[in-house]
Formats: C-alpha cells, sequence, structure tokens
C-alpha cells in the first residue's frame, strides 16, 4: 500500500469526507479517551437487558409461526398475541398491548388515559407539565376530543427547583381528594421539551410507594418514552400499575416501522384495548399485518441500540459542556433516558445543530432542516432525522421549539459510529458558523 493510499483509509480522511476538520478531530479526542470506562459500563447493562429480552422470548416459546402476520380482523394472531407476552414478560406485568394500529408514543399515552379515566375523574401530573402534545389531549390547550371535553378534570404538581419530586405538594392534593375523584397519577419520566433531569426509576418507585400508601385504589401510570432499557429495571418493577412508550423510539430498536405499547394490569391493558378497537372486541381484534418480523427483531435489538444512543448523548454532553453551554445532563451524571438537551440561548445554534444532525443522516442527507409549524405545538419546532422510519427517534435525530432558552433535544443513533459522526458535523457547523472557537 502505498503512503497516498494508507491516507486514504485513515479515519480522519473518512471524517474528511463529511468536512469534518482534523481541528474539531484533534478537540474531540479527549472527550473520547475518558468516556471508554463510562462505555463499557453501558455495554455492561445492555447485555444484562439482552438476556432478559432472550429470556422472555424463550419464556413464551416463540417460533417461526410468530413471525407470519394476519390481515382483516387478526382475530386468534398468535404472532401478536406471542409478542405482547413476551413484553408483558420483560415488563413484568400481567398484560400488554402492543400494536402497530398505535401510531406514536402520543397516541398510546392518549389510549392509556382515555380507557382509564371516565367523566368526572381527576387527572394528577406528579411531575409537573407534560409533553408538549399531550396539552391538547388533556384539554390544558382547547382541542377537540380531549379529557376535559368529556368531563375529566386536571390536576399538576410540578417539580421542586433541583427537579425532584414534591412530595409534600402531591401528599396533600391526595388527602385533600375526599371525594376520591383522583383517578390516574401520571409520571412522564424523561424531560419532554423541559430542561429538567430525567427521572430515575429508583425516585419513580418512591413516588409511587408514597401514593399507593395513601391511596392504593389510584392508578399510577409512568411515560417511559426514550427510558427502555437504559436501567436494569422498569418503572413497572417498582410498582407502576401501566408504562406506556412508542415502537419508534428505544423498543423497536430503529426497525419497528411503528406501533407503541402499553404494559400493565390486565384491567389497565384491557381499559386501553377496548378504546383502540372496540366495546365488545378489546384485544381479539387487530391484524399484525406483515410487521411482526420487525417488531421481535427490533425488541431483540433494542438494548444494545440504546446503548448506542446513551453513548452518543454522553459524548454530546461532554463534547459541548466543554464548549461552554449548558447541557442535561451534564457529562459525569448517571443517565435515565437517551435524550440530552442542550441550551444555546439563539435560534441560531439550535438550527446549526439540527441541519449537522441532517447532514449526517443516510437518508435525506442533503435536506436542510428549518423551523416549521408542527402540529400539537405552540411554537414553530426545528427537527433534523434523515431516519430510515420516518420520525424514528431512536435513530439520529435532534429537535427542538423555536422558542426560549433556545435549547437542542438530541436523541438516537442506531450505531455508535454514527451517533459520533453525527455530533462531531454539528460541532462543526458551530466552527464554520463563528458560534464557537476551538
Amino acid at each position: 500500500m502505498t503512503q497516498t493510499q494508507n491516507e486514504q483509509t485513515t479515519l480522519a480522511a473518512r471524517y474528511a469526507a463529511f468536512g469534518i476538520s482534523e481541528d474539531v478531530l484533534r478537540f474531540a479526542q479527549p472527550v473520547l479517551h475518558q468516556l471508554r470506562p463510562r462505555f463499557d459500563m453501558i455495554d455492561e447493562t445492555a447485555e444484562y437487558n439482552q438476556l432478559r429480552v432472550i429470556q422472555a422470548m424463550q419464556e413464551n416459546h416463540i417460533g417461526e409461526a410468530h413471525l407470519k402476520g394476519t390481515t382483516g380482523y387478526g382475530y386468534d394472531d398468535i404472532g401478536r398475541d406471542g409478542l405482547e407476552r413476551v413484553y408483558a414478560s420483560y415488563f413484568g406485568t400481567q398484560d400488554a398491548l402492543v400494536r402497530p394500529q398505535i401510531s406514536c408514543g402520543t397516541h398510546a399515552l392518549a389510549l392509556a388515559l382515555m380507557g382509564n379515566l371516565r367523566p368526572g375523574d381527576i387527572l394528577v401530573s406528579a411531575a409537573g407539565k407534560p409533553y408538549d402534545t399531550l396539552e391538547e389531549v388533556i384539554g390544558i390547550r382547547p382541542s377537540r376530543g380531549s379529557l376535559a371535553e368529556y368531563g375529566i378534570e386536571y390536576r399538576q404538581v410540578d417539580l421542586k427547583a433541583d427537579g425532584s419530586f414534591d412530595f409534600e405538594g402531591i401528599r396533600s392534593l391526595l388527602r385533600a381528594d375526599t371525594d376520591h375523584r383522583i383517578r390516574l397519577v401520571t409520571i412522564q419520566r424523561s424531560k419532554g421539551y423541559q430542561t429538567r433531569r430525567t427521572l430515575s426509576v429508583a425516585q419513580i418507585g418512591e413516588a409511587i410507594s408514597m401514593i399507593k400508601k395513601i391511596r392504593p385504589d389510584v392508578i399510577c401510570m409512568t411515560d417511559n418514552c426514550y427510558g427502555e432499557f437504559v436501567e436494569r429495571i422498569e418503572p413497572s418493577h417498582v410498582g407502576a400499575d401501566m408504562v406506556v412508550g412508542s415502537l419508534i423510539k428505544n423498543p423497536g430498536g430503529g426497525l419497528a416501522p411503528v406501533g407503541g405499547y402499553i404494559a400493565g394490569t390486565q384491567e389497565c391493558v384491557e381499559n386501553a384495548a377496548v378504546r383502540l378497537s372496540s366495546p365488545g372486541l378489546g384485544k381479539e381484534v387487530g391484524p399484525s399485518l406483515e410487521v411482526l418480523p420487525s417488531l421481535y427483531q427490533g425488541f431483540f435489538m433494542g438494548p444494545t441500540v440504546t446503548a448506542a444512543a446513551l453513548k452518543g448523548a454522553i459524548f454530546a454532553a461532554c463534547l459541548y459542556e466543554r464548549l461552554g453551554f449548558a447541557v442535561l445532563p451534564d457529562g459525569e451524571e448517571s443517565r435515565h433516558d437517551i435524550i440530552q438537551s442542550i441550551t444555546f440561548g439563539s435560534p441560531e445554534g439550535v438550527i446549526a445543530f439540527c441541519q449537522g444532525i441532517q447532514a449526517s443522516s443516510p437518508v435525506d442527507s442533503f435536506v436542510e432542516a428549518y423551523p416549521a409549524p408542527m402540529p400539537g405545538y405552540d411554537s414553530d419546532v426545528i427537527m433534523a432525522a434523515g431516519a430510515f422510519v420516518s420520525g424514528s427517534s431512536i435513530e439520529l435525530s435532534a429537535d427542538g421549539p423555536i422558542k426560549p432558552p433556545y435549547a437542542v433535544y438530541f436523541q438516537g443513533g442506531l450505531t455508535w459510529p454514527h451517533a459520533r459522526l453525527g455530533i462531531l458535523r454539528t460541532v462543526q457547523n458551530f466552527l464554520d458558523r463563528g458560534l464557537i472557537t476551538l
């Protein structure tokens, strides 16, 4: 091999093909070196959870016949039913609803809420303001078909300034409910478009324990989006009656083309199933079509894909912290979801970051991301996701509302090399646009 050929096969040469300079690579090198022990710990958790997934599949005797789909009504769909048993086994719940007919995380959460709340009930959020798209589901922002239109009231207990639960506030609200109208308490694990810390499974378990001591009849639900496989246990292992999420996030492993899940008590799951299909039909209908291989294999791949996303999140935190930006979590904190927020304080920073992620994508890399109105949001939002599955946020993606404090929310990465490329490309964008100096 000639010297020229050797130079062309170096990593630096490969990164140069994406417009990433040696200055950026040199800046990142110390960060990569210090993260190697942490990455080893992430891989250990992925291995632990991978074994749990395999065990769940083996315990439920998943065979080749389970990979075949159904059409029409979907009666006696053994593949669909087997997948739901696998999810229930992994999450340690009585039952699960895992369907391609659930289009996204918001849809899954709406099903769980609407299936288990009745007119006159009160819904409580114990973790402050919910994610933006749930505001219209609940009726915080008036919307057709909201819970508020059906006479379901809403209360909210904000987190404390340090991001922990306001136990006294929750306790007071429950004790004041002498008519027992509070039916369901929801806890959002991840931060959404907020600059707060993600809640750990241990913190969620502590809150649920306190709630159940005062009101054992109250349903405790956790919005588990972005949190699956990050820790070695899930909120359902610490008392949650329902855990809810999207298959185009962690549990779909980047292979699921659509879908959502609700895992929990049999009563809660059946109530949600009736809302998804129809009274009298419940879980008995719903064809799996041709997606079962992707849903099974995606769940199988989920732990290692989530590990890759975690590595990318931590790398981004450390790199941008070194550049002087506010990051949450910081580079050394324990992780409880795959989302990394970085606050830039200006629209230009959010746009430069998202455009760097888009330019690093395997799909639609030639498309430039810009802010635009989005259904369910109260401001323009920029979304970068050149993904194999449209909108999949377990794939390398970044987004954020164009409003103060002008923070970006970065997540995903099916592989660590792709996550690394995307993050380096964002730094190059900042450098090229004069937003930073190295």
